[in-house]
């Protein structure tokens, strides 16, 4: 599978974005979808994930509750909605897929094919 990323920017501290991950392929509804980031001098981290059928998210702790990630297998993409915005959420976005399902995917783990990411920048 082959996956973009796009929908990153500025926002101001409070605000909101939605990023978009768009997958190539004819099996995207087997691939367990995540998102990830990196911040500046910082270690990628893992954000949240979602199952194949897309009805169980996983989430970080520091996202919970202003983050969502969904999927449309139909058209092959996955979102992320972020809201309430930091500046400490300001990174690059990466998204990320995984079939390897006895890896602890819901925790980052395993994932095999990444996206080019796409930036996104926090104002205070």
């Amino acid at each position: 599978v082959q996956l973009q990323a796009s929908g990153g920017g500025l926002v101001q501290t409070g605000g909101s974005l939605r990023l978009s991950c768009a997958a190539s392929g004819n099996d995207f509804g087997t691939y367990v979808m995540g998102w990830f980031r990196r911040a500046p001098g910082k270690e990628r981290e893992f954000v949240t994930a979602i199952n194949l059928k897309g009805d169980i998210p996983f989430y970080m702790d520091f996202v919970r509750g202003r983050f969502t990630i969904s999927r449309d297998s139909a058209k092959k993409m996955v979102y992320l909605e972020m809201n309430k915005l930091k500046p400490e959420d300001a990174a690059v976005y990466y998204c990320a897929a995984t079939r390897n399902y006895r890896e602890e995917w819901h925790r980052g783990s395993g994932y095999e094919y990444w996206g080019q990411g796409t930036q996104v920048t926090v104002s205070s």
